[in-house]
C-alpha cells in the first residue's frame, strides 16, 4: 500500500529540487519579485527583490500524482489546487508587476474564493456522495439540512485556506507546519487518492524548501499558499474529520484571528493587541527570536496537533 503513493513522491521531490533554481531564475529575469510591507521589521525590509511564486512548482507534483493515478477523485484534488492557485496567482501577479505588498483587493479575492469553493462543494456532494453529517465520534454524529452545511462549510473552507495564507509570512514557515497536516490526511485516509496527493505535496514542500529556508532564495507566494490552504480545507471535508479542525488547523487558525483581533482592537481603542500581526511577527518581535527559532517551534506544535488529532481520530471515530 504505501509503495504506490511513495514512488509519485519521490519522483516529484527530484523533480521539484531540480527544476526549482531554473524557475527562480525565469522569475527574477521577469521581476517577479516580493515587495515587503513597510510596517515589517528591518530584517524583512532586506527580503525585497527576492523571486516571487516559487509555490507554482508544486503543479509539477500535482501533474505527477494525476499521471500516476487519474481517477474522478483524484481529478477533483487537482481541480481544487488549481483553483485556489489562480487566486494565489492573481494576488502575487499583482504584487510583483506593480510592486503592491497589497496584491488585489480583498473583494475581489474572497468573489472568487467564494465562487469556487460553493462550485466544488456541489461537484463533492453531486459526484462523490459526500453527505452532510457532522461526525463527533465514530457513534456520535448528526446530519445538517443541506443549505445549512453547505453555508458552514463554505465559511470555513474559505476561511481555513486564508488562515493558512495568512501563515506564509517567514522563511520556511509554510513549508515546515503544513508537512504535518499533510502527513496526518496520509495516515487516517482509506482513499488512495488522499494518500498519493498528500504525500505528493509532502515532498513538493521538502524539494521547495531547499530553496525556500532561511535565508530564502525565492517564496512560494499566495500561488502556493492558497492553493495549500483550499487543498488541505478540502481533505478535512472529504474525509469528515470537521471536528478536529480546532486541533489540526491550529497554528494556522491562530495567524488567522491575530490578525482579525489585532484589527478590532486598534478600531475600538486606537492601541496594538499585539506588538505586529499575524502572531508569529509579534513572537519575533517581543522575544527577539531568530526565524529560524520560530519556524522549528511552530514546527513542533504543528507536529503536536496532527499527533493529538490522529490519537482522537483513532480512538474515538
Amino acid at each position: 500500500m504505501l509503495l504506490s503513493p511513495l514512488i509519485p513522491a519521490l519522483i516529484t521531490f527530484a523533480l521539484v529540487s531540480i527544476l526549482s533554481p531554473l524557475l527562480i531564475a525565469t522569475l527574477r529575469k521577469l521581476n517577479l519579485t516580493q515587495p515587503i510591507r513597510a510596517e515589517l521589521p528591518v530584517e524583512h525590509q532586506n527580503k525585497k527583490g527576492t523571486p516571487l511564486m516559487l509555490g507554482s512548482i508544486f503543479l509539477i507534483g500535482i501533474l505527477v500524482a494525476f499521471l500516476n493515478y487519474s481517477s474522478p477523485l483524484m481529478l477533483f484534488l487537482v481541480g481544487t489546487f488549481i483553483l485556489f492557485s489562480i487566486v494565489g496567482f492573481l494576488d502575487d501577479y499583482w504584487k510583483a508587476s506593480k510592486q503592491d505588498p497589497g496584491g488585489i483587493s480583498a473583494k475581489t479575492k474572497l468573489v472568487f474564493q467564494f465562487s469556487f469553493t460553493i462550485f466544488l462543494l456541489i461537484v463533492l456532494i453531486n459526484f462523490f456522495d459526500t453527505n452532510t453529517t457532522f461526525r463527533i465520534t465514530e457513534s456520535i454524529y448528526f446530519t445538517l439540512p443541506l443549505w445549512i452545511y453547505l453555508a458552514l462549510v463554505t465559511l470555513f473552507i474559505v476561511g481555513s485556506a486564508n488562515a493558512i495564507n495568512f501563515t506564509d509570512g517567514m522563511d520556511g514557515l509554510l513549508g515546515m507546519v503544513s508537512i504535518p497536516t499533510f502527513f496526518f490526511f496520509f495516515l487516517i485516509s482509506d482513499h488512495i487518492e488522499v494518500k498519493i496527493f498528500s504525500l505528493v505535496m509532502i515532498a513538493s514542500l521538502a524539494g521547495f524548501l531547499i530553496y525556500n529556508l532561511y535565508p530564502a532564495k525565492a517564496f512560494m507566494g499566495d500561488t502556493g499558499s492558497m492553493a495549500i490552504g483550499g487543498s488541505l480545507s478540502f481533505l478535512a471535508i472529504i474525509e469528515k474529520v470537521e471536528i478536529l479542525i480546532p486541533i489540526l488547523f491550529l497554528i494556522y487558525l491562530a495567524e488567522q484571528f491575530s490578525v482579525i483581533f489585532q484589527v478590532l482592537y486598534f478600531k475600538k481603542t486606537q492601541k496594538r493587541l499585539f506588538l505586529l500581526s499575524p502572531i508569529h511577527f509579534h513572537y519575533g518581535i517581543k522575544y527577539g527570536l531568530s526565524e529560524n527559532v520560530l519556524v522549528m517551534n511552530f514546527t513542533i506544535v504543528s507536529w503536536a496537533c496532527s499527533l493529538l488529532s490522529y490519537l482522537y481520530f483513532y480512538f474515538f471515530m
